[in-house]
This record gives structure tokens, sequence and C-alpha cells, in this order.
């Protein structure tokens, strides 16, 4: 017997395709909307795919026809697509919308918007409820545009509820700007050397794509207007997520640690680093959808670094993954600088 229908949007991206997935398995009948209208080899057959690019004026709507019981939206940000999503209330019995752990802010007003500022890195509760303090709405930067999206809908709970899912470091296979490349490639590259700033303690909470699809699932039988943290069982230090590559891909790595932040030129900084753990409390989904993660932090690993390692097969890491050089930058992969840092520190030692 079906559960109803449900119409995911940015479906065949890193989040889409285990959602799908676990809603189809679920019984639902999945409707995967995605602007090139693909399909994932791991879907049922009776997954029907869509192209639909919803910034296209009427495309979403004509999309939906006579609407569905649950839209799972991957894509959406800032008030337009509030707006979008909530003038389709009509069609739509409830939703599950990703935001991010973004959205916070610490008690001094920082966030993720001034980390890169002089003692601009936040702050946070350990572990960081969902009744923590936000940055401003707008349209400034990813964070307030989430929150600005997280405000409009929650503010339509009477006509539409929404469930929003304050992702973290989402992690797994189909990622367009995969944090653990920066061990992956180390690896593959035959580096058996690294730098870890802050002393390799930095942690930032990860949430693996299988387990999201967990919480949608969740989510999605059980409509309510609510925001919810979504995370890993496990919040690895970057010390224990590089131990744990090694693990993979069967090989040893000597760790030099640095107390504090990066020496210059950004040695020993990381998709990961910071001088503040982030570490988001999962309590309330655990209570009101009976959330269970489905997999670890390392249980996970193995597919994503074969999947890394097939990206990067034959094909430079900046054409591999054009986003990762834009949101981290050439110097991510500076082995000359990283030796030249190597040699002057075993001078010193």
């Amino acid at each position: 017997m079906s559960r109803g229908r449900a119409f995911v949007l940015g479906a065949t991206g890193q989040m889409g395709r285990p959602a799908v997935r676990a809603l189809a398995e679920d019984g639902w009948e999945v409707t995967a909307a995605s602007r090139g209208g693909g399909r994932d080899a791991g879907w049922d057959a009776g997954v029907r795919s869509l192209a639909v690019d919803r910034e296209e004026k009427g495309a979403l709507e004509e999309a939906l026809g006579d609407g569905c019981d649950v839209l799972v939206d991957m894509v959406a940000f800032g008030r337009d697509h509030a707006a979008q999503l909530t003038g389709l209330a009509a069609r739509v019995g409830s939703a599950v919308v990703i935001s991010s752990g973004a959205v916070y802010e610490d008690g001094r007003g920082r966030s993720f918007d001034t980390q890169d500022e002089p003692d601009g890195f936040p702050e946070y509760p350990v572990p960081i409820r969902e009744s923590q303090r936000t940055v401003a709405p707008g349209e400034a930067t990813y964070g307030t545009r989430k929150v600005a999206l997280e405000q409009e809908l929650l503010a339509a709970g009477d006509a539409l509820p929404v469930t929003l899912l304050r992702a973290g470091a989402v992690h797994g296979p189909h990622c367009r700007t995969p944090r653990e490349l920066y061990f992956v490639k180390r690896l593959l590259d035959g580096r058996r050397r690294r730098v870890l700033a802050y002393g390799g303690k930095s942690r930032f909470h990860p949430v693996h794509v299988s387990n999201l699809a967990e919480l949608i699932r969740l989510a999605a039988l059980r409509p309510a207007s609510r925001v919810l943290n979504a995370g890993d069982p496990q919040v690895p230090t970057v010390a224990e997520i590089g131990a744990a590559v090694d693990a993979v891909l069967g090989v040893e790595t000597g760790t030099v640690l640095v107390e504090g932040p990066p020496p210059e030129g950004g040695i020993g900084e990381t998709p990961w680093g910071g001088s503040h753990p982030v570490v988001q409390d999962m309590s309330a989904a655990e209570r009101e959808l009976g959330y269970r993660p489905v997999t670890g932090y390392a249980e996970s690993l193995p597919p994503t670094v074969e999947w890394l390692a097939a990206r990067l097969e034959g094909r430079d890491w900046k054409e591999a993954f054009p986003k990762m050089l834009r949101s981290y930058g050439e110097g991510l992969f500076d082995y000359a600088a990283e030796d030249a840092w190597l040699e002057q520190y075993d001078r010193k030692a």
C-alpha cells in the first residue's frame, strides 16, 4: 500500500539521491525532479524522473500537477524560494526542506560569516540546540539566506507544515565540495606526512547523506512545522577523520600537530578547521521523529573514498571538483609550501 505521493526537488544531487531511494523503499510514489531530469542507478524502477528548472516561471507548478502529499526540497534558498513553496500550499500536504547549521550565531554575534575575521570563529555551546540564536535574515550570504527561508516557511506553518533540517557538514558520494578530498588526494599522491592546525582537535559536525535521508523519511511521516538539527552520531576530530581515511586506504601517515591556527601560508588548514568545536544536539530529532542514525562516520567512509578516487583518476582535482577550488582555493594542495614548512620544522624540532 502506497504511503502517498512524494515530490523530491534537487533529486540528482548528493542529498537527493539517497533521499529518493529511502522514500521509495518506504512505500512512497516518488517523483524525482532535477534540472537535468536524470536518474540514479540505485533507484527503484517505479521512481519517476522529471526535468524541472524551478527558476523558470510556472515550471514547478506545472510539474506538480494536482499536487503531492509531501514535497522534499534539497535546493531552497532565500525568500523567493520560500514564497514559491508557500504559494503551492493548496497542492502540497507538507514539506521537508534542507536548511543548514550555518544559520547559527554565537553569543558575541559570530558565525560562519565572520570566521575569516580576526577572532571571528564562532564559539557555540556544546552541543548547539535548535533554540540557539541565528544570524539576521537577508540575501547577502548562505547563512542569511537560509534564515530568511526558515522564517518565511515557519510563518506559513498553518497553511504548509514544514520540517526544516539544519544539516551539518554533509558527506558521502556525489558531493561537489567533498571535505574528505583533503586527505584522500594526499594519500593517492603518495603523501605520508601531514600537518594539522589547532592540534588536530577541530570538530565540525558531519551528516552522512544516508542519515539525512533517514531524517527526511521520518519527517515525511510526521508532518509539522519545526526546525531540527541533522547530524551523524559521532563528531570526530579532524585528526580522527584523517586516521579513518588512512584505514580505508590501508596506509599509515605521520601527523605534525600545530597548536593554534595554521602557520604562514595556511599550512595545516583543513576544510574542518576551527578554533572551537561545532557540535549539534540531536536529541530533538530523536524525540520528535524517533531518529536513529543508519550509519556512523567511519563506517560510511569506504564508498566515499572509492568515489573520490574514481573521480580523481587521470584528472586534475581542480577539473574534477571546480566548486572545491572556488570554496577553498588552490592552496589546499600546495605541497611545495607544505614541504618547505616541514623541512624548517624538522630543523627546529
